[in-house]
């Protein structure tokens, strides 16, 4: 992936020098020309190049004279995701992020992701792993390889293809190789930031130890669940239900090989033949409004289903997302030996 910052260009550069930039672009030639804050001046391409020498303009004039001066852009933290599908439906393929002073503070490129969501992420990272010692007696269990990459760059790709580029990432067991591992982020066009847990705070406490979220939304997953979930279809139907809390369930049938009896009183009022039955159980990802976090108790004890518990009792909309893709809990060393299996078919 190009870092952003390829695609700028000092105001006042000469035409001949972006001309040597678009080349290096190659099949992504668009440039945006910035002043000294990075703030979106125009956009430049091959054609507005060749539009202003056949127009006169010499080689040696800024490139300020031939840019187009509106270009098309995403303000982060947008939450309008159908310009999002507008634009990429109808071919934009690159567009600058702009932060709220104009500043560009990404670059997207619609060949690369699928979406950009307004999107806050949160990884549970800071398990001990302990089902999966003695692998996990050295590593930490995100940082265990799953075909030629550990899990947990499986999972932030997979959510940086959909446009989420503000990461928290909560660690504790041997979690400085985590971070030592991922870094800032910043070469692949990621903000990761890091919450160190002192003692275990259950499955969402260290939650409450961000304080700076950039979106108005927050998505929370564990660390260590494989999954090709379509997070933009997530996001919309979320928007759609205009629900407070969502979560990610897995559907699990239950064949009954008899017949199965409803009875009232000791009465037999019907019955059903090897019934199939249906349950969905917790997909360890989560979708919020930013001030549901608000209520998660600081530096304390506190699990996802006391969260969801809390947000039925006050009336909160708690949405069931069913998923129809792939998922896997890499809990158990079975479940391991299953992903490795996985990783040679299924496409994160």
């Amino acid at each position: 992936m190009r870092h952003y910052k390829e695609h700028l260009i000092p105001t006042e550069t000469p035409i001949r020098e972006a001309l040597e930039v678009l080349e290096k672009l190659s099949h992504d030639a668009i440039s945006f020309v910035v002043d000294k804050d990075d703030r979106l001046i125009g956009s430049l391409t091959d054609g507005d190049v060749r539009r202003g020498l056949i127009k006169g303009a010499g080689l040696d004039q800024p490139v300020d004279d031939i840019i187009q001066s509106n270009p098309r852009f995403i303000r982060k933290g947008d939450q309008d995701i159908q310009k999002v599908i507008e634009y990429r439906e109808n071919d934009f393929k690159i567009i600058p992020i702009l932060d709220h002073q104009d500043r560009i503070v990404n670059v997207i490129n619609f060949g690369e992701l699928k979406s950009y969501l307004p999107v806050d992420v949160v990884v549970m990272a800071g398990g001990k792993g302990t089902r999966l010692r003695p692998l996990t007696e050295k590593t930490p269990k995100p940082l265990l390889k799953v075909g030629d990459k550990p899990i947990l760059e499986h999972n932030i790709h997979r959510l940086s293809l959909f446009g989420m580029d503000d990461f928290w990432i909560t660690v504790n067991y041997l979690g400085e190789q985590i971070e030592e591992y991922f870094g800032n982020g910043n070469q692949k066009n990621l903000n990761i930031n890091y919450i160190w847990e002192d003692e275990p705070l259950g499955t969402i406490g260290s939650v409450s130890k961000i304080e700076n979220f950039i979106h108005d939304y927050v998505l929370v997953t564990n660390s260590d669940v494989l999954t090709n979930l379509d997070y933009e279809d997530f996001f919309i139907r979320f928007i759609e239900e205009d629900a407070d809390f969502a979560v990610v369930t897995i559907p699990y049938k239950v064949d009954v090989p008899y017949a199965v009896l409803e009875t009232s009183n000791g009465h037999v009022m019907n019955f059903k033949e090897k019934p199939t039955y249906t349950y969905y159980s917790n997909g360890g990802i989560y979708l919020m409004k930013r001030e549901v976090t608000e209520g998660i108790p600081k530096n304390s004890f506190y699990n996802t289903t006391d969260l969801m518990e809390r947000l039925i009792a006050e009336g909160k909309k708690v949405l069931s997302y069913p998923l129809s893709g792939y998922w896997l809990d890499i809990g158990k060393p079975e479940d391991f030996e299953k992903a490795q299996e996985d990783i040679k078919t299924i496409k994160f």
